[in-house]
């Protein structure tokens, strides 16, 4: 069922945002080819500014208007797990990466310890390959399934075709840009259950020592920097901090605090003293504030640095 006027506000980890002009929940493959359905059907009669669509999965890296979104927003809780052999699963897009984590501990199955309190969903994850402490969804999916939003066909890419990059893939493309994810298959291999969850565990404590969690944000604001974009000089002077996320990067938290905008504010949005590449909402942060920072972020360190840093973040205009 699509309703109408919903807080998008409750529905992101940033807390911020307008209403959903449309907004539909879909908790199956089968509801999301109706909704959509109705959608293509539905918004014939509407002005042009009003027929556009979102998917959106945990909100963990969203940043809605102030205004809202003028289109209809699917909230995908396609929560499905398949276990399709001993070690290869199937997990519905809008299962959140945390539960998988969770499953592969209670099944012995090695593969997303690095994965341990990422934010977000499965399809999230597999849309901007998601990846930390040197992993990446790309190393242990094998496949994953679309529907086209036109057609409502569905279509399998396996890896190779998902075109897997630093924190992209065909989804966040031109040719990506009429399919929404349903499913996702991933590769595991056996393990001892006692040593994933531990492994995990210690993904999740240097999240709750090193990142601002007590704040509503959307999780790093900006990409880290591949290490051949940054000027020699700087190369050398930081080579220290240089890291490897899976290639060597500088990371984008660093820049922002010697650039030094670690606890610079505007309004209720505040660069993180604990980690500056988090901008967090104080409390009553707009998606104005939010914006002006990211603005000054990039024109500071392009004039300090010589570096454009590029955001991870997903804005939602009107």
């Amino acid at each position: 069922m699509i309703r109408r006027n919903v807080d998008l506000a409750e529905h992101t980890n940033y807390k911020i945002g307008g209403p959903a002009r449309f907004f539909a929940d879909v908790a199956s493959t089968e509801e999301l080819s109706a909704i959509v359905d109705e959608w293509n059907a539905k918004k014939q009669s509407l002005p042009k500014e009003e027929q556009k669509m979102f998917v959106i999965g945990g909100g963990s890296n969203v940043l809605v208007d102030d205004e809202g979104y003028r289109g209809l927003i699917i909230l995908n809780n396609i929560k499905s797990i398949d276990e399709q052999e001993r070690l290869k699963i199937t997990f519905g897009s809008g299962l959140l990466v945390a539960e998988a984590v969770d499953y592969c501990i209670a099944k012995s199955l090695s593969g997303l310890e690095w994965a341990g309190g990422l934010p977000g969903t499965v399809g999230g994850a597999v849309r901007g390959n998601a990846g930390a402490f040197g992993g990446e969804t790309k190393d242990n999916c094998l496949s994953a399934e679309s529907m086209n939003i036109k057609t409502l066909k569905l279509s399998t890419r396996d890896s190779r075709d998902c075109r897997f990059a630093y924190r992209s893939s065909c989804f966040k493309t031109e040719e990506g840009r009429d399919e929404i994810i349903t499913r996702a298959t991933f590769a595991f291999k056996p393990g001892e259950r006692l040593e994933i969850a531990k492994l995990s565990q210690e993904k999740i404590d240097y999240r709750i020592s090193h990142q601002p969690l007590d704040y509503p944000s959307a999780g790093s604001t900006f990409k880290n920097i591949p290490i051949e974009q940054v000027p020699e000089r700087w190369q050398r002077e930081f080579a220290d901090q240089v890291k490897t996320d899976p290639f060597p990067v500088m990371p984008a938290a660093w820049m922002l605090s010697e650039a030094g905008l670690k606890g610079k504010k505007i309004g209720g949005a505040m660069f993180a003293e604990k980690h500056p590449n988090f901008l967090i909402n104080l409390g009553g942060a707009s998606s104005k504030d939010v914006l002006a920072l990211i603005e000054l972020a990039k024109k500071t360190v392009l004039e300090k640095f010589s570096v454009d840093i590029e955001t991870e973040i997903i804005y939602l205009k009107p």
